[in-house]
């Protein structure tokens, strides 16, 4: 069951109240402040798209209902590995993404090498306008029409704020009404409240905060003979940790995703999915089984992980990473072609894991000195 929305905008407040209060400490009682993030008109108009809804058919699902502020900006349900749309029972086929840091993803394209960039894990979105025009259309997430969505915020108590952004008559038109949501949640999306830069590891590069002696292995591993900095790249001043490329883990099927039992109007190849990722969007065999590399920016509160959300934790990726072509319990790839060879046999130990896990977490935004 989804968040209600006076609960997700309770939750919105209060982690920009925690965004705000991490750059300047804490107060003498130890609470943070409870300043709020400034936001343009734009951005404010596009935050109330994010929260509304009303936007779906029927009403009861919002952009934040899968990417929610409390739960680092994915869906905040765990129960399942993929998210459960508007109508009860319909599920998609992936695990939502963060929209956390989405902003820094450039738009895709092909650089002469490789493929890289674009919003959804596969790509097919090339903009946050683009992104934020999906969901609302496909059945199985919000489920609504271009007309529903704008006659919806016609009827909302933000319509006046929409025209005083876009300008009297900018809902007449459907079409174009459309295209207008679309920018203004795209504005919210790059605002501070979505990439914030507020974790440990901002505190320990820019204010003196130093790393634990835990916190300091793991990352020293994370640069070293764990190597997830090979996609997962520190620098460029931003500091994401995704170099936004694309790559087959070779992560297996996950026989718990109830996308598999969905009637066959919705998914036609039942238990015989296969999620080709980037390789079905631009129908070219040497790309499938390949997904966008992620932020990993509140990687730790985001889970479950994977584009299929097999793995619940963490460790469970780390062991994945570590032992893949090792372990002979392993199951086999979803898509073995063109799968990563450079993981799978790391030689992490037990504690290395360990300590690679505790500087993920210092990547959690809201630290407080």
């Amino acid at each position: 069951m989804k968040l209600n929305l006076n609960l997700n905008f309770l939750f919105y407040f209060i982690f920009a109240a925690l965004l705000t209060g991490c750059g300047g400490g804490s107060s003498d009682s130890g609470e943070p402040a409870t300043s709020t993030v400034a936001l343009n008109n734009t951005e404010a108009l596009g935050q109330q798209l994010y929260f509304d809804q009303n936007l779906s058919s029927p009403a009861g699902q919002s952009c934040a209902s899968c990417h929610l502020p409390e739960a680092g900006f994915a869906d905040p349900d765990r129960h399942f590995p993929v998210s459960e749309g508007v109508i009860s029972g319909l599920f998609g086929n992936r695990n939502s993404p963060t929209t956390s840091y989405a902003s820094t993803i450039p738009d895709f394209q092909f650089d002469g090498v490789r493929f890289l960039g674009g919003q959804f894990l596969d790509g097919r979105a090339s903009t946050l306008e683009d992104q934020a025009k999906g969901p609302f259309l496909n059945p199985l997430e919000m489920n609504n029409t271009k007309e529903g969505v704008v006659v919806a915020v016609r009827l909302s108590d933000y319509a006046r704020d929409f025209e005083a952004v876009f300008g009297s008559g900018s809902l007449d038109n459907v079409d174009s009404a459309y295209e207008l949501i679309a920018i203004a949640i795209a504005e919210f999306e790059r605002s501070s409240v979505l990439s914030p830069y507020t974790s440990k590891f901002d505190a320990v590069r820019t204010q003196g905060d130093v790393f634990t002696s835990a916190e300091q292995r793991g990352f020293n591993l994370f640069r070293g003979k764990a190597d997830c900095i090979r996609c997962h790249s520190v620098g460029g001043g931003q500091h994401v940790f995704t170099d936004f490329t694309y790559h087959n883990l070779g992560v297996p099927a996950n026989n718990d995703n109830p996308f598999y039992a969905l009637d066959s109007q919705f998914n036609p190849d039942g238990s015989n999915f296969v999620d080709l990722g980037l390789g079905g969007v631009l129908n070219d065999v040497n790309q499938n089984g390949k997904f966008r590399v992620p932020t990993l920016r509140n990687i730790a509160n985001t889970g479950p992980y994977m584009h299929n959300g097999i793995f619940n934790t963490l460790q469970e990726v780390m062991v994945f990473y570590n032992t893949r072509d090792t372990n002979p319990l392993q199951d086999p790839a979803e898509v073995d072609a063109n799968k990563d060879i450079l993981i799978g046999d790391l030689g992490l130990t037990q504690s290395e894991i360990d300590d690679v896990i505790v500087f993920l977490n210092t990547l959690n935004d809201g630290y407080i000195q």
